[in-house]
């Protein structure tokens, strides 16, 4: 039997616990689908996120090497976010992922009101 107890630093926990948050996958599809883009548009194309959960968002992939943060020295000042060599190889199986949520999402929805039960 094959187990998967925590001993020390356990990649798949560290990893899955840092992109399983909703506003992870958002972000880094947002930019997997639109290149680079600044924060306020980053912003108005998932909606529903407020500026701060925004910022800690992309400072954790930043900081996790799948977003680049790019300052430009202009006034105002221009920050422009894109995805790392790392972070673009993430996206095929993110993509993967997705696709999957969207093929299922009928008959998830079935199930959890009871339809198929």
């Amino acid at each position: 039997m094959q187990t998967f107890l925590h001993d020390g630093i356990c990649p798949i926990r560290d990893i899955l616990c840092r992109l399983g948050d909703k506003w992870s996958l958002l972000v880094l599809t947002t930019l997997s689908v639109n290149g680079t883009m600044r924060f306020n548009d980053i912003q108005r194309s998932i909606g529903d996120i407020s500026q701060r959960m925004l910022t800690v968002t992309l400072r954790s992939l930043e900081t996790d090497g799948l977003v680049d943060r790019r300052v430009y020295a202009e006034v105002p000042p221009r920050v422009e976010y894109s995805l790392t060599p790392s972070g673009n190889d993430l996206m095929p199986h993110l993509h993967s992922l997705v696709d999957w949520a969207v093929r299922n999402a009928d008959a998830i929805a079935s199930v959890r009101n009871g339809v198929n039960r």
